[in-house]
């Protein structure tokens, strides 16, 4: 097989990737190797396989049914008050959510780019412009407006590709220590990691991923035939991810910074070893990391809200442009003046925290019915594995919900 027939046939998994791969992702990478070193390289393990198994479970669904999870919930013949009641949880966890943190992706994009340029600030009355997240923005609207879904395949490979590399190459830079590296991947943890450890999973696992994938692997593989290639699609991207957010954590280890609270304070603990260089590359990798996130964001929400109210989910169509730009606008208006949507992130956690063991537990269960699935379903082996991973988003479901409630 050549080459280019390979990645002509690979499809919308660097998305994934590009998804969990934010100024989030990055900043708890980040202060897990601040904090612990090398010793919770196991947990971003975990992570990776628990993604690739949710991930291949809704990719598969979406070409089975040829629906995505919106539309298959919504479509749905179980009970009406449970299904009603599902319907809401998604959209207070990832419509409102989305829109929530759609100002952290920008303020981070915006992070990485003022390495490279401050941008001037305006002030109105009580509030300030930030000009350089008011131009993150409006970048990330103008991109989902005039492209299709191939076109940001192509954008989301580039930027995932970018992001490695910056990344990789600080982490090599800081040439750590491959024995304690190595050491890091078996298994350990004491109560002051605990919280760290579920950060990292919870972070990778994102529930609006399974909804994004399901509804883009549906539209780009129609037969049984495309299954293989979703599977590889899926694996070379999460796995790539993963990758990303390891070298992430070993540039965290590295750091000589004593106050960090975010990614960029660790390039200022670079700096004295390494020059500049270790600072432009982690400009580099955040303000793509912010970007990736800041497209992903309302895409998966309107996906999931016309699918839910079943209206068309082309990119081009209006209900799909009125609803990435409401996600985006509500986004990026936190974002320019400085809000805090605590309210809104409070409310999406708290809903979150409830949908992700719920969302992968149904999951789980269409995959293994055959009467939905067909010579597609899950196999009984590969659901006792579903059910240990469900048991970790029930986790960090609680988690979410402890949170909220101040408990954890």
């Amino acid at each position: 097989m050549s080459i280019s027939r390979f990645f002509k046939n690979l499809g919308p998994g660097p998305v994934i990737a590009a998804a969990f791969i934010g100024p989030g992702t990055v900043t708890v990478c980040t202060l897990a190797g601040v904090n612990f070193g090398y010793s919770l390289l196991w947990a971003l393990i975990l992570s990776i396989c628990a993604t690739l198994a949710l991930q291949e479970i809704s990719g598969r669904i979406g070409i089975s049914t040829g629906q995505d999870l919106s539309q298959l919930l919504r479509n749905s013949k179980s009970n009406t008050f449970f299904k009603l009641i599902s319907m809401v949880l998604v959209l207070l966890a990832i419509v409102l959510g989305n829109a929530a943190y759609e100002s952290g992706n920008i303020t981070g994009a915006n992070l990485g780019l003022e390495i490279f340029w401050k941008a001037p600030t305006l002030q109105f009355g009580v509030f300030t412009l930030q000009t350089g997240n008011f131009l993150i923005g409006a970048v990330s609207l103008a991109l989902l407006y005039v492209g299709n879904y191939k076109s940001l395949e192509k954008l989301f490979i580039a930027l995932v590709i970018l992001m490695s590399i910056a990344f990789t190459v600080t982490a090599l830079l800081t040439k750590p220590d491959w024995s304690m590296v190595f050491k890091g991947f078996i298994p350990s943890w004491n109560n002051q990691e605990f919280l760290t450890i579920v950060s990292l999973i919870g972070t990778t696992v994102v529930p609006y991923n399974l909804f994004l994938y399901a509804s883009l692997a549906n539209k780009r593989w129609k037969k049984e035939e495309g299954i293989s290639w979703m599977r590889k699609d899926i694996g070379i991207s999460v796995i790539l991810g993963g990758l990303v957010s390891m070298a992430i954590l070993l540039v965290g280890a590295s750091s000589m910074s004593t106050e960090v609270s975010n990614a960029m304070d660790v390039s200022k603990g670079l700096e004295p070893v390494f020059g500049a260089t270790a600072k432009y590359l982690m400009g580099i990798g955040f303000m793509a990391a912010g970007l990736t996130s800041s497209l992903t964001a309302p895409l998966a929400a309107a996906l999931v809200v016309c699918g839910i109210f079943g209206w068309d989910q082309d990119l081009k169509s209006k209900t799909m442009r009125i609803s990435m730009s409401l996600v985006l606008i509500l986004g990026l208006t936190f974002a320019s003046f400085g809000i805090k949507p605590v309210q809104l992130i409070t409310l999406s956690q708290l809903a979150n925290g409830i949908l992700l063991p719920l969302i992968s537990g149904w999951i789980i269960w269409v995959g293994a019915q055959k009467s939905i699935m067909g010579n597609l379903q899950s196999s009984f082996r590969s659901n006792l594995v579903y059910l240990a991973i469900w048991i970790i988003t029930l986790v960090l479901g609680l988690k979410s919900i402890g949170t909220v409630f101040g408990i954890w």
